[in-house]
């Protein structure tokens, strides 16, 4: 919990979700003049796919191809906005509503491919063009959200929503809320300065993601001397050295960065001058100076929100985003986080006493320090449970995790089969497909696994789609997971640390949200669901990855053959709960400073961000000196670029609801068809088609008890 994660909403809730990112036909017609019929005929994106499932014709698009398809998607739109507002029949549910769903197919499918690839895949060239766009792209939502004829109809199908089925009621709501949250209701005046925020936020947003990325890439850490290596498994040195020699850095070794502020890493290496460098280089990401500081950056991106949401007149972002959530308001988020702040405080003091003792054993006379967390841990794992993550690696092959694990459970759940698909083009070469099946052999959509790190991919691990389900397009889903592992050197297996083996079955569950939704109309489809709801599918999965009966087959040792033994099993099933306390307050940590972050007032400027993040985390009593946030300020890709502002809480809220299911499928007998297909019919394939607790309550068969998430985490 509390990796990097990513869903998309699809190009029609961008019309709402922009206020995360932040879209005049007069300009547009200057800026998308018509392309030569010569680039017509060569451009992929200005017809449909003719590949099953609508799937990205990979092998067809080239850089060139994004701005142009953009530009003409922007006009196509504008001008079906205007047959829909021009329209002199009465306002209806087909000739507005409906009509909004089917337009910006164009737009749609252009961003769906160069979003994803802005992340996954990202050069120089689509860089460039990220940043030409992103403030149009603003302008184009802009220009839709606050048409005044357009809402006008809106409004009118609105007031005669109870002549409508359930799901067109509930679009027809949605619809316009996103569009008061929007700005349709508010003056001229306000509304001309809401344009010149989406817009500035656009280009801050959009260059914070490329400064981001630039720097953890630089920041990666050049090892001269093997020796320094100490503790790192031969497939992870191998991995080092392969990627020093991509660099021009033949017989060095390089450890590339991820996203949070503890890297994977900390734990293996024996060597202390080696992890303080790790750890130092991942700490100060994005604000030593030069060309990719942030800090500024991320003060401007929280003073724009706070003036935006005074606009529509909340005391802050967080209100604002809040509003239109689970939670409702800052004060309950606050609420929570608070509630359980003091026992993660406690049991991380604990874990930092008793690794204290330890240290002092085996290095005596030094300080522990924050550097030395993951690794002196490990040898307290190790001496408590007789486990050695080294070890319990050899047993996490990824080819063997993902088809005798991840798609057998799918399998046992859901009834479905995952069946290698090689005729597909891919954007990478490291990229697999898969089509799922159901057991009547009837498609469900397909799946892209996108695992290993490379130069120009982000941080992290995320969900994606390429195409969303929707029965009015009559169009499958086409999903992405997309993670960071190190790609090991030639020969070498690649092998998961048990968190790399959550981070699998997490987005997996991701992926399966939008892979089993049978909506009717885009705005509901698949992840569409509120922030602090989206995560409750992909933490509820998690725990099947240790499931003694899913190990029994997917946990083989890489050399040997053998499966895990019993007790090996036992052993990582009794230390699960080790460690939470350091987990839980990073989480935490990061949870109250994005709320710091976006509860200031409009006005209020922040002169200097590491001072009030510093601030921030003691004033909620979460600062420690060995605990740093997951993310701090300066490389907060969540809050800033990703998404989540005023929303990085949602990953224990839903946690909460996950736990919670989890337990009652295990009380049920496990994993079986029954329980899933129950699951699949009630929370996956609803999308957001009703209230989200509605579906939670409907599953459980009672309201959310909080105990499972406090046992979980080892609070109880």
């Amino acid at each position: 919990m509390g990796n990097c994660h990513r869903h998309r909403t699809n190009f029609r809730q961008l019309l709402a979700a922009i206020l995360c990112l932040s879209l005049l036909p007069a300009m547009l017609t200057a800026q998308g003049a018509a392309t030569p019929a010569s680039q017509d005929a060569n451009n992929p994106f200005f017809r449909a796919s003719s590949l099953p499932f609508l799937a990205p014709e990979f092998d067809k698009v080239k850089d060139e191809h994004y701005q142009p398809a953009l530009l003409r998607g922007m006009q196509e739109q504008i001008a079906e906005v205007r047959a829909i507002t021009d329209n002199k029949d009465a306002p209806t549910f087909a000739n507005t509503i409906e009509a909004m769903e089917r337009s910006g197919a164009l737009l749609t499918r252009v961003s769906k491919v160069f979003f994803n690839l802005t992340e996954s895949t990202t050069n120089k060239s689509i860089q460039e063009i990220q940043a030409a766009v992103a403030p149009m792209l603003a302008r184009h939502a802009d220009a839709i959200r606050l048409d005044a004829k357009l809402f006008a109809r809106i409004e009118a199908v609105y007031a005669q929503r109870e002549s409508l089925d359930a799901e067109q009621r509930r679009v027809t709501e949605r619809y316009r809320t996103d569009f008061v949250r929007g700005g349709a209701k508010l003056d001229a005046k306000s509304q001309e300065r809401l344009r010149a925020i989406n817009e500035e936020l656009s280009t801050l947003t959009t260059k914070f993601q490329e400064m981001l990325l630039a720097d953890t890439a630089a920041s990666a850490v050049t090892v001269d001397d093997k020796a320094q290596l100490a503790g790192l498994d031969d497939a992870s040195i191998s991995a080092a050295a392969a990627a020093a020699t991509a660099q021009g850095k033949d017989g060095k070794y390089l450890l590339t960065l991820q996203l949070p502020t503890s890297q994977g890493i900390l734990s293996q290496l024996a060597d202390r001058s080696t992890r303080e460098r790790v750890f130092r280089a991942s700490m100060d990401r994005c604000s030593r100076g030069g060309e990719h500081d942030t800090r500024a950056m991320c003060a401007k991106i929280a003073a724009l929100r706070a003036e935006r949401a005074k606009l529509f007149g909340f005391a802050s972002h967080a209100a604002y985003v809040l509003d239109d959530q689970m939670a409702k308001t800052p004060e309950a988020v606050r609420s929570m986080l608070d509630s359980m702040a003091a026992a993660i405080v406690k049991k991380a003091e604990d874990e930092a006493r008793q690794l204290r003792e330890h240290f002092q054993v085996t290095a005596p006379g030094q300080k522990l320090e924050p550097w030395d967390w993951a690794f002196v841990q490990e040898q307290v794992r190790k001496a408590q449970y007789d486990l050695d993550e080294a070890e319990v690696r050899n047993y996490f092959e990824l080819d063997r995790v993902l088809h005798d694990g991840l798609f057998h459970v799918a399998e046992r759940l859901y009834g479905v089969t995952m069946h290698r698909r090689t005729d597909l083009p891919v954007y990478h070469n490291d990229v697999k497909v898969y089509e799922m099946k159901n057991k009547d052999g009837t498609s469900v959509g397909l799946f892209y696994a996108d695992y290993y790190a490379r130069q120009g991919k982000r941080g992290g691990a995320w969900m994606d789609s390429f195409v969303d389900q929707t029965s009015l397009l009559t169009q499958l889903p086409v999903v992405v997971n997309v993670m960071n592992i190190q790609k090991p050197g030639e020969g070498q297996p690649t092998l998961l640390s048990s968190d790399e083996l959550t981070t699998l079955y997490h987005e997996f569950g991701h992926g399966v949200h939008g892979l089993f939704s049978t909506v009717r109309y885009p705005l509901l489809s698949g992840t569409s669901v509120p922030r602090d709801f989206v995560e409750y599918p992909s933490q509820f999965h998690e725990d099947f990855a240790f499931d003694p009966a899913v190990l029994a087959r997917s946990a083989v040792h890489w050399k040997t053959k053998e499966p895990m033994p019993k007790e090996l099993v036992d052993k990582i099933r009794r230390s699960r709960t080790f460690g939470q306390g350091f987990a839980s307050l990073e989480y935490v940590a990061a949870a109250l400073l994005d709320l710091a972050w976006h509860t200031l007032p409009a006005g209020e400027a922040v002169a200097d961000p590491l001072a009030f993040e510093k601030a921030a985390l003691e004033k909620s009593k979460v600062a420690h000196s060995l605990v740093p946030p997951r993310y701090r300020t300066p490389y907060f890709a969540h809050i800033w670029s990703g998404g989540y502002s005023a929303g990085y809480y949602a990953y224990m809220w839903s946690e909460a609801l996950a736990a919670d299911s989890f337990a009652k499928v295990m009380q049920d007998g496990g994993i079986t068809e029954q329980s899933g297909m129950r699951y699949r019919n009630a929370i996956l394939s609803r999308g957001f088609t009703t209230d989200p607790m509605l579906m939670f309550a409907e599953f459980q068969g009672r309201a959310l008890d909080t105990k499972a998430l406090l046992i979980r985490r080892g609070l109880q």
